[in-house]
């Protein structure tokens, strides 16, 4: 079901790849399901449950965090750490089934997205280079591109509409 509101949901997950000398990296991705806005993507050798802490952290400073965060159950999900931060932060944590990534339809459909427009395109040099060029499309996605499900609207124009205001910074 889709959220009524910004801020309501918002999906997370992993993404995985390696740089061209063979050095593996993951990419935490995080969207808000209600305008399919990226909020963040997190890149590094490993990304622990404090990093996500850390992530949320940076973003509460400038947004209101979800009211339901949906994830798969990886270990930085399910860590005690990460799930007593949550509750003291007012987010309910909704963990879909083993084995049924469906449950996380929308952030799936992201990583397909940018698996096959960023991972898959690129041979990186370095860390710099994936975030440098992940930085500059994630932007793409939320304030050029239009989206088939936001009846052909950009996430910052979605918001907009349906809200009064965004949370998006244009980056003019």
């Amino acid at each position: 079901m889709a959220p009524q509101k910004a801020n309501h949901v918002w999906s997370a997950d992993f993404v995985s790849d390696a740089l061209y000398e063979g050095n593996r990296f993951r990419a935490f991705t995080l969207i808000d399901d209600f305008n399919r806005e990226v909020i963040a993507i997190e890149i590094d050798t490993s990304l622990t449950a404090k990093r996500l802490i850390r992530v949320f952290e940076r973003l509460r400073l400038s947004r209101v965090l979800p009211d339901v965060l949906r994830v798969d159950n990886g270990p930085e999900f399910l860590s005690s750490e990460f799930v007593t931060w949550a509750e003291s932060a007012g987010i309910m944590i909704h963990y879909i089934q083993p084995g049924q990534p469906n449950q996380n339809a929308y952030i799936e459909r992201f990583n397909r997205t940018y698996r096959e427009e960023v991972l898959n395109l690129y041979l990186f040099k370095n860390l710099m280079q994936v975030r440098e060029i992940t930085y500059w499309w994630m932007i793409d996605y939320n304030e050029q591109r239009p989206h088939d499900a936001l009846c052909g609207l950009t996430p910052a124009e979605y918001m907009k509409l349906n809200t009064g205001y965004s949370t998006l910074e244009l980056s003019i």
